[in-house]
Protein backbone atom coordinates (compact mmCIF):
# COMPACT_ATOMS: atom_id res chain seq x y z
CA UNK A 1 0.00 0.00 0.00
CA UNK A 2 1.34 3.25 -1.35
CA UNK A 3 0.62 6.74 -0.09
CA UNK A 4 -0.57 7.72 -3.45
CA UNK A 5 -3.62 8.15 -5.11
CA UNK A 6 -4.98 5.48 -6.70
CA UNK A 7 -6.13 5.78 -10.22
CA UNK A 8 -9.50 4.16 -9.64
CA UNK A 9 -12.55 6.68 -10.93
CA UNK A 10 -12.16 8.72 -7.34
CA UNK A 11 -12.17 11.99 -9.19
CA UNK A 12 -15.26 10.78 -11.43
CA UNK A 13 -17.21 9.68 -8.39
CA UNK A 14 -16.81 12.64 -6.26
CA UNK A 15 -17.26 15.45 -8.98
CA UNK A 16 -20.65 16.02 -7.64
CA UNK A 17 -20.41 15.08 -3.69
CA UNK A 18 -17.21 17.82 -3.58
CA UNK A 19 -19.15 20.63 -5.03
CA UNK A 20 -22.20 19.72 -2.39
CA UNK A 21 -19.39 19.69 0.77
CA UNK A 22 -16.93 22.71 -0.02
CA UNK A 23 -17.86 25.72 2.27
CA UNK A 24 -17.54 29.27 0.64
CA UNK A 25 -13.94 30.79 2.07
CA UNK A 26 -13.97 34.04 3.33
CA UNK A 27 -11.97 37.16 0.31
CA UNK A 28 -11.12 36.44 -2.94
CA UNK A 29 -11.86 33.26 -5.47
CA UNK A 30 -7.98 32.62 -5.12
CA UNK A 31 -8.13 31.54 -1.44
CA UNK A 32 -10.31 28.42 -2.75
CA UNK A 33 -8.05 25.20 -2.35
CA UNK A 34 -6.56 22.77 -4.95
CA UNK A 35 -7.98 19.20 -3.91
CA UNK A 36 -6.18 15.98 -3.10
CA UNK A 37 -8.47 12.64 -3.31
CA UNK A 38 -8.02 9.57 -1.85
CA UNK A 39 -10.38 6.80 -0.80
CA UNK A 40 -10.35 4.58 2.19
CA UNK A 41 -12.37 1.32 1.75
CA UNK A 42 -11.95 -1.25 4.45
CA UNK A 43 -11.85 -4.25 2.32
CA UNK A 44 -8.29 -3.05 0.80
CA UNK A 45 -9.61 -1.83 -2.59
CA UNK A 46 -9.49 1.75 -1.77
CA UNK A 47 -5.98 3.80 -1.58
CA UNK A 48 -6.29 2.96 2.75
CA UNK A 49 -7.93 0.37 4.67
CA UNK A 50 -7.94 2.95 7.74
CA UNK A 51 -9.37 6.83 7.54
CA UNK A 52 -6.41 7.39 9.96
CA UNK A 53 -4.15 5.71 7.59
CA UNK A 54 -4.84 8.29 5.14
CA UNK A 55 -4.65 11.29 7.46
CA UNK A 56 -1.30 10.69 8.32
CA UNK A 57 -0.14 8.94 4.75
CA UNK A 58 -1.94 11.21 2.63
CA UNK A 59 0.45 13.09 0.24
CA UNK A 60 0.29 16.59 2.07
CA UNK A 61 0.24 19.43 -1.44
CA UNK A 62 0.99 23.03 -0.24
CA UNK A 63 -2.40 24.57 1.04
CA UNK A 64 -4.66 21.88 -0.96
CA UNK A 65 -7.85 20.64 0.82
CA UNK A 66 -7.18 16.57 1.61
CA UNK A 67 -10.62 14.54 0.64
CA UNK A 68 -11.23 11.58 2.26
CA UNK A 69 -13.84 9.66 0.75
CA UNK A 70 -15.02 6.55 2.54
CA UNK A 71 -16.64 3.36 1.16
CA UNK A 72 -19.71 2.11 3.62
CA UNK A 73 -18.96 0.13 6.29
CA UNK A 74 -18.02 0.61 9.92
CA UNK A 75 -15.04 1.80 10.65
CA UNK A 76 -13.84 0.98 14.18
CA UNK A 77 -11.02 3.23 15.31
CA UNK A 78 -9.95 6.58 16.47
CA UNK A 79 -9.08 9.00 14.76
CA UNK A 80 -7.13 12.46 15.07
CA UNK A 81 -6.51 15.20 12.61
CA UNK A 82 -3.47 17.22 13.82
CA UNK A 83 -3.43 20.86 13.36
CA UNK A 84 -0.64 20.49 11.29
CA UNK A 85 -2.90 18.44 8.93
CA UNK A 86 -5.96 21.12 7.85
CA UNK A 87 -8.28 21.26 4.99
CA UNK A 88 -9.34 17.96 5.70
CA UNK A 89 -13.00 16.25 4.21
CA UNK A 90 -14.03 13.19 5.22
CA UNK A 91 -16.80 12.27 3.51
CA UNK A 92 -19.05 9.30 3.54
CA UNK A 93 -19.87 7.58 0.01
CA UNK A 94 -23.06 5.79 0.95
CA UNK A 95 -26.54 6.52 0.12
CA UNK A 96 -27.20 8.03 3.56
CA UNK A 97 -25.40 8.80 7.04
CA UNK A 98 -25.52 5.51 8.50
CA UNK A 99 -24.03 3.72 5.24
CA UNK A 100 -20.45 5.56 6.44
CA UNK A 101 -19.84 4.77 11.16
CA UNK A 102 -17.10 5.57 12.30
CA UNK A 103 -17.30 4.26 15.87
CA UNK A 104 -15.02 3.15 19.07
CA UNK A 105 -16.35 2.13 22.82
CA UNK A 106 -14.35 4.31 24.92
CA UNK A 107 -15.69 6.33 28.10
CA UNK A 108 -14.03 8.46 30.14
CA UNK A 109 -12.47 6.52 33.09
CA UNK A 110 -10.77 3.95 30.87
CA UNK A 111 -9.50 6.96 28.48
CA UNK A 112 -8.03 9.06 31.52
CA UNK A 113 -10.61 12.15 31.04
CA UNK A 114 -13.14 12.99 28.97
CA UNK A 115 -11.07 14.61 26.61
CA UNK A 116 -9.41 11.38 25.74
CA UNK A 117 -12.48 9.94 24.88
CA UNK A 118 -13.33 10.74 21.68
CA UNK A 119 -13.81 9.07 18.71
CA UNK A 120 -13.15 11.95 16.16
CA UNK A 121 -10.79 14.27 17.67
CA UNK A 122 -10.88 17.26 14.70
CA UNK A 123 -7.34 19.89 15.35
CA UNK A 124 -6.67 20.86 11.94
CA UNK A 125 -8.06 24.54 11.13
CA UNK A 126 -11.14 23.88 8.25
CA UNK A 127 -12.27 20.49 9.39
CA UNK A 128 -15.18 19.50 7.06
CA UNK A 129 -17.20 15.83 7.04
CA UNK A 130 -20.31 15.16 5.52
CA UNK A 131 -22.70 11.99 5.05
CA UNK A 132 -21.33 9.52 7.69
CA UNK A 133 -22.14 8.95 11.63
CA UNK A 134 -19.47 9.29 14.51
CA UNK A 135 -20.42 7.49 17.72
CA UNK A 136 -18.97 6.50 20.54
CA UNK A 137 -20.59 3.64 21.81
CA UNK A 138 -19.96 3.29 25.72
CA UNK A 139 -23.32 3.99 26.48
CA UNK A 140 -24.65 5.52 30.19
CA UNK A 141 -22.01 5.76 33.14
CA UNK A 142 -19.36 8.06 32.19
CA UNK A 143 -18.47 10.97 29.92
CA UNK A 144 -17.85 9.20 26.30
CA UNK A 145 -17.20 11.83 23.22
CA UNK A 146 -17.71 11.00 19.76
CA UNK A 147 -16.82 14.55 18.19
CA UNK A 148 -14.13 16.65 19.31
CA UNK A 149 -13.58 19.73 17.51
CA UNK A 150 -10.89 22.52 18.25
CA UNK A 151 -10.68 23.29 14.30
CA UNK A 152 -11.99 27.13 13.22
CA UNK A 153 -13.77 27.05 10.37
CA UNK A 154 -15.30 23.55 10.47
CA UNK A 155 -18.61 22.15 8.61
CA UNK A 156 -20.44 19.48 9.24
CA UNK A 157 -23.28 18.16 6.85
CA UNK A 158 -25.49 15.71 6.69
CA UNK A 159 -24.07 13.84 9.54
CA UNK A 160 -24.82 12.04 12.75
CA UNK A 161 -23.34 12.49 15.99
CA UNK A 162 -24.28 9.93 18.19
CA UNK A 163 -23.54 8.84 22.14
CA UNK A 164 -24.88 9.19 25.59
CA UNK A 165 -22.84 11.81 27.85
CA UNK A 166 -20.68 14.56 26.05
CA UNK A 167 -21.49 13.43 22.42
CA UNK A 168 -20.19 17.04 21.04
CA UNK A 169 -17.35 18.49 22.15
CA UNK A 170 -17.26 21.73 20.04
CA UNK A 171 -14.12 22.85 22.18
CA UNK A 172 -12.82 26.01 20.21
CA UNK A 173 -13.07 27.70 17.05
CA UNK A 174 -16.35 28.02 15.06
CA UNK A 175 -18.65 25.52 13.60
CA UNK A 176 -21.56 25.24 11.62
CA UNK A 177 -23.65 21.99 11.75
CA UNK A 178 -26.23 21.47 9.04
CA UNK A 179 -28.93 19.07 8.49
CA UNK A 180 -27.14 16.86 10.64
CA UNK A 181 -28.61 14.61 13.69
CA UNK A 182 -27.32 14.61 17.02
CA UNK A 183 -28.14 12.07 19.87
CA UNK A 184 -27.09 12.32 23.59
CA UNK A 185 -28.36 12.44 27.39
CA UNK A 186 -26.76 14.30 29.81
CA UNK A 187 -24.67 17.83 28.84
CA UNK A 188 -24.52 15.97 25.22
CA UNK A 189 -23.42 19.09 23.31
CA UNK A 190 -21.01 21.03 25.36
CA UNK A 191 -17.54 23.09 24.98
CA UNK A 192 -16.73 27.06 24.37
CA UNK A 193 -16.83 26.94 20.65
CA UNK A 194 -18.86 29.60 18.33
CA UNK A 195 -20.86 27.05 16.88
CA UNK A 196 -24.15 27.10 14.84
CA UNK A 197 -26.46 24.45 13.92
CA UNK A 198 -28.92 25.30 11.01
CA UNK A 199 -31.75 22.96 10.17
CA UNK A 200 -30.41 20.15 13.16
CA UNK A 201 -32.68 17.64 14.67
CA UNK A 202 -31.03 17.38 18.41
CA UNK A 203 -32.15 13.87 19.94
CA UNK A 204 -32.70 13.38 23.85
CA UNK A 205 -31.87 9.42 23.92
CA UNK A 206 -32.66 10.00 27.88
CA UNK A 207 -33.56 13.06 30.48
CA UNK A 208 -30.97 15.69 31.16
CA UNK A 209 -29.35 18.35 29.45
CA UNK A 210 -29.00 19.08 25.72
CA UNK A 211 -26.19 22.09 25.98
CA UNK A 212 -23.52 22.78 28.69
CA UNK A 213 -21.68 25.77 27.03
CA UNK A 214 -18.49 27.29 28.67
CA UNK A 215 -17.95 30.85 28.15
CA UNK A 216 -15.71 32.20 30.73
CA UNK A 217 -16.29 35.97 30.14
CA UNK A 218 -18.77 38.20 28.76
CA UNK A 219 -16.14 39.62 26.70
CA UNK A 220 -16.15 36.54 24.69
CA UNK A 221 -17.53 36.01 21.44
CA UNK A 222 -18.71 32.18 21.84
CA UNK A 223 -21.90 30.19 22.24
CA UNK A 224 -24.17 27.68 20.67
CA UNK A 225 -27.28 28.92 18.43
CA UNK A 226 -29.90 26.60 17.12
CA UNK A 227 -31.62 27.69 14.36
CA UNK A 228 -34.01 25.73 12.79
CA UNK A 229 -33.90 23.08 15.07
CA UNK A 230 -36.29 20.28 16.55
CA UNK A 231 -35.59 18.89 19.91
CA UNK A 232 -37.06 15.49 19.68
CA UNK A 233 -37.07 12.33 22.51
CA UNK A 234 -39.45 10.76 24.43
CA UNK A 235 -41.67 12.39 26.89
CA UNK A 236 -40.93 10.95 30.70
CA UNK A 237 -41.38 12.32 34.20
CA UNK A 238 -37.90 12.91 34.11
CA UNK A 239 -37.64 15.92 31.87
CA UNK A 240 -34.73 17.22 29.61
CA UNK A 241 -33.91 20.72 29.59
CA UNK A 242 -32.48 23.25 27.08
CA UNK A 243 -29.59 23.52 29.11
CA UNK A 244 -26.70 24.24 31.97
CA UNK A 245 -23.95 26.36 32.36
CA UNK A 246 -20.98 24.68 32.74
CA UNK A 247 -19.17 28.11 33.27
CA UNK A 248 -20.05 31.00 34.74
CA UNK A 249 -21.07 33.09 31.35
CA UNK A 250 -22.72 30.49 29.41
CA UNK A 251 -24.45 31.06 26.22
CA UNK A 252 -26.88 29.66 24.32
CA UNK A 253 -29.32 30.65 21.94
CA UNK A 254 -32.60 29.42 20.52
CA UNK A 255 -34.28 30.51 17.32
CA UNK A 256 -37.11 29.12 15.09
CA UNK A 257 -37.29 25.84 17.24
CA UNK A 258 -39.44 23.43 17.45
CA UNK A 259 -39.31 21.65 20.59
CA UNK A 260 -40.37 18.13 21.81
CA UNK A 261 -43.21 17.35 25.17
CA UNK A 262 -39.35 16.22 26.90
CA UNK A 263 -38.49 19.72 27.30
CA UNK A 264 -38.97 21.00 30.71
CA UNK A 265 -40.88 23.74 30.88
CA UNK A 266 -38.67 25.67 32.97
CA UNK A 267 -36.30 25.28 30.12
CA UNK A 268 -32.71 25.54 32.11
CA UNK A 269 -31.30 24.75 34.67
CA UNK A 270 -28.21 25.70 37.18
CA UNK A 271 -24.96 23.78 37.33
CA UNK A 272 -25.52 22.54 40.81
CA UNK A 273 -28.17 23.57 42.22
CA UNK A 274 -27.78 25.10 45.64
CA UNK A 275 -23.61 25.39 45.22
CA UNK A 276 -22.93 27.45 42.24
CA UNK A 277 -25.31 30.62 41.02
CA UNK A 278 -23.76 30.54 37.22
CA UNK A 279 -27.72 31.29 35.78
CA UNK A 280 -27.18 34.74 37.20
CA UNK A 281 -24.56 35.32 34.95
CA UNK A 282 -25.64 33.04 31.80
CA UNK A 283 -27.00 34.63 28.98
CA UNK A 284 -29.82 31.62 27.87
CA UNK A 285 -32.31 33.43 25.42
CA UNK A 286 -35.23 31.71 22.77
CA UNK A 287 -36.97 33.68 19.62
CA UNK A 288 -40.46 32.13 18.21
CA UNK A 289 -40.02 28.80 19.99
CA UNK A 290 -42.70 26.46 18.76
CA UNK A 291 -44.06 23.15 19.72
CA UNK A 292 -45.18 21.17 23.52
CA UNK A 293 -41.96 22.42 25.10
CA UNK A 294 -41.46 25.95 23.26
CA UNK A 295 -44.29 27.71 25.45
CA UNK A 296 -42.21 30.25 27.42
CA UNK A 297 -44.47 30.81 29.94
CA UNK A 298 -43.17 28.80 32.42
CA UNK A 299 -39.33 29.26 31.46
CA UNK A 300 -36.63 30.24 34.60
CA UNK A 301 -36.29 33.55 34.95
CA UNK A 302 -32.97 33.62 34.05
CA UNK A 303 -33.85 33.01 29.88
CA UNK A 304 -34.85 35.65 28.03
CA UNK A 305 -37.44 35.62 25.06
CA UNK A 306 -35.89 37.87 22.10
CA UNK A 307 -37.45 40.38 19.78
CA UNK A 308 -36.83 40.34 16.77
CA UNK A 309 -34.12 43.26 16.55
CA UNK A 310 -32.12 41.10 19.43
CA UNK A 311 -32.56 37.69 17.64
CA UNK A 312 -30.85 39.12 14.38
CA UNK A 313 -27.61 39.32 16.22
CA UNK A 314 -27.63 35.59 16.27
CA UNK A 315 -28.41 35.10 12.59
CA UNK A 316 -25.43 32.37 11.80
CA UNK A 317 -24.22 34.86 8.70
CA UNK A 318 -23.99 37.36 11.46
CA UNK A 319 -22.79 35.09 14.33
CA UNK A 320 -20.17 33.24 12.46
CA UNK A 321 -18.65 36.20 10.21
CA UNK A 322 -16.34 37.77 12.61
CA UNK A 323 -13.17 38.59 12.09
CA UNK A 324 -12.59 37.34 8.43
CA UNK A 325 -16.51 37.49 7.15
CA UNK A 326 -16.55 33.91 7.00
CA UNK A 327 -20.28 32.39 5.56
CA UNK A 328 -20.32 28.60 4.94
CA UNK A 329 -24.44 28.49 5.28
CA UNK A 330 -25.04 29.42 1.61
CA UNK A 331 -23.09 26.44 -0.04
CA UNK A 332 -23.68 22.70 -0.51
CA UNK A 333 -27.20 22.40 1.45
Amino acid sequence: MTGKPSKIAASIILTASLATIRSPRAGSPAENHPTIQVIVSGDGRGDFRTIQQAIDHAPAEGDARLVIAIRPGIYRERIVVPQDRPRVTLLGFGKDPASVTITYNMSAVLAGGTFLSSTVDAEGSEFEASNLTIENSFGAGSQAVALMIHSDRAVLRHCRLIGWQDTLYAASGRAYFFDSYIEGAVDFIFGDARAVFDHCEIRSAGPGYITAQSRTSTDDDTGFVFDHCELTGQKTDKKTFLGRPWRAYSRVVFLHTMMGAQIDPAGWSEWHPGETNFLQTSYYAEYDSSGPGGSPSHRDSHGKILTAAEAAQFDPKVFLAFPDGWDPTNSGK
